[in-house]
């Protein structure tokens, strides 16, 4: 049986009687009293006992709201937090009516891009499909909505929704930009597809489905010259010309100490950012990568970074890749012919024992530290262990080729030390510098860590309601909380925003 209730003006406020110290906001019109960080759900799923303790703590604890999509593992974060919230309910330790799920609606990837398939295959596709990449489509249709409000209140196991978003509509405009369609015939067509879907979301909060909606977007912060552009006042608008008594009251968008757009950039009215408008009009706002910049298509993590214990110069970076790229031409002239092995194996092991022939010309091209360590575990440590591993599994490697492969693999492992030292000490330097710059920009920004800093920076703003982090661990709630605990005043820090904004122009 789903859980019968809905998020409260009360209920919000008795729950934040329990936790006296925790900053919050309230969501004009609605009434209700929101923790200023919610607990977003990217990267969470079903089936994990450390994420499902961290929400566990997070709602036992002062954090009221929570962030999630259809999306999300699949469905899998819905369904994390059906389980967690039934069961804190089931107990008494938590009511129904003192917590705001939000959930989004718009991508068929997994499961949804399976489910449309079939549907096209039976005759009766999602309308107004967007084919954006291979295995990814988006829509926003009253028929895809339909179909999935219902799956996500069944996995929330929920009767009523509080907040449901529409998910990145703008990847409409992307595909139109792409074909390439013009401009305004593009923008008329955008608007009429989220008209039509408001219409069915103001329909759904007549059914009782869910109390209210919004737009998620990374487009809300843009130029208005953008061709990509989402413009929240004519969202307003449609808004306003269904029902003078509509329900749309949230926008979530991207903003940190590096992405500033919502703060600065006037692309509304009068001059206003985003940031403005939402609060003229009582819209709340969602913050959503507090922690994760993306500049100049690089994610840097806004988290303090220590030095590495031993720095790696680009000279020795050089010698190390130069090792590498030796013993792997000895590997292709000496050794690969004594294993009598099929023409396929011989290539891929070429591939794969490839470190130094992968980074020889190119390692200094990956960014950001965050980046090296992703293309360090994801793709070139599974392929160098894979080949190791089939070369030491072999009972007849010569000896000569086992001597080889010692020597490689330690040269292999000091050039990605190497590596992995030279980026950790330019991040050190990067997230020390920007702390430094958002201190100088807002003294009341000053806090323990960079990721304190970067979330103060945000809930300290006049406009912003709720900063969604990712809180996958314990530490990382146990974090926040002691973030949360510290009082703040709220209020107009565009200034200290254009400063930051100065800063990423200068390192652009």
């Amino acid at each position: 049986m789903r859980i019968i209730g809905k998020a409260t003006a009360v209920a919000t406020q008795s729950y934040f009687r329990q936790h006296p110290i925790i900053g919050t906001s309230t969501v004009a019109d609605l009434g209700w009293q929101i923790s200023q960080v919610g607990f977003g759900s990217y990267r969470v799923s079903l089936g994990d006992k450390t994420q499902e303790q961290a929400l566990r703590q997070a709602l036992q604890s002062g954090i009221n709201l929570i962030d999630t999509s259809s999306n999300y593992g699949d469905g899998g974060a819905e369904r994390l937090i059906g389980r967690v919230l039934g069961e804190l309910i089931d107990s008494g330790e938590l009511q129904r009516e003192q917590v705001v799920v939000v959930s989004k609606v718009g991508y068929l990837q997994g499961f949804n891009y399976t489910l449309a398939q079939q549907r096209k295959q039976a005759g009766r596709p999602f309308p107004n499909l967007v084919k954006y990449a291979e295995g990814l489509d988006h829509c926003i249709h009253p028929d895809f909505l339909e179909d999935q409000l219902e799956r996500s209140l069944e996995r929330l196991n929920l009767a009523t929704l509080d907040v449901y978003l529409l998910h990145n509509p703008e990847y409409y405009l992307s595909w139109a930009e792409r074909r390439p369609i013009r401009l305004e015939e593009a923008r008329q067509t955008y608007y009429q597809r989220i008209r039509l879907a408001f219409e069915y979301l103001e329909q759904a909060v007549h059914d009782g489905r869910i109390q209210s909606y919004g737009v998620s977007s990374n487009t809300l912060p843009e130029p208005a010259r953008r061709y990509t552009f989402t413009d929240l006042n004519r969202l307003w608008q449609i808004a306003q010309e269904i029902s003078s008594e509509h329900h749309f009251r949230w926008v979530q968008l991207p903003l940190n100490l590096l992405e500033t757009g919502g703060a600065t950039e006037a692309n509304l009215p009068d001059g206003q950012t985003v940031l403005q408008f939402a609060e003229r009009h009582q819209l709340a706002v969602l913050v959503n990568r507090p922690l994760n910049a993306i500049l100049q298509e690089s994610l840097i993590r806004l988290a303090d970074v220590l030095p590495p214990s031993y720095p790696a110069t680009p000279e020795e970076v050089s010698t190390a890749v130069d090792s590498c790229v030796q013993l792997e031409a000895e590997f292709a002239s000496q050794h690969l012919d004594t294993l009598a092995l099929d023409d396929e194996t011989s290539q891929q092991l070429l591939d794969y024992l490839a470190v130094g022939r992968m980074m020889e010309g190119h390692w200094g091209g990956f960014g950001t530290f965050q980046n090296w360590q992703e293309v360090k575990t994801q793709f070139i440590l599974p392929r160098s262990q894979t080949a190791v591993e089939f070369l030491s599994n072999r009972p007849d490697l010569p000896a000569e080729t086992a001597m080889w492969l010692d020597a490689y693999v330690e040269a292999a492992n000091i050039l990605l030390a190497a590596l992995s030292a030279f980026y950790q000490e330019q991040a050190a330097k990067r997230t020390a510098r920007i702390k430094e710059t958002a201190v100088a920009a807002d003294s009341d920004w000053q806090a323990k860590t960079l990721s304190q800093t970067a979330v103060r920076a945000l809930r300290s703003s006049a406009g912003v309601s709720s900063v969604l982090v990712g809180m996958r661990q314990q530490r990382y709630v146990l974090d926040v909380l002691a973030e949360l605990e510290q009082p703040v005043m709220v209020r107009d820090r565009r200034e200290g925003w254009q400063q930051m904004g100065q800063l990423v122009r200068d390192e652009g």
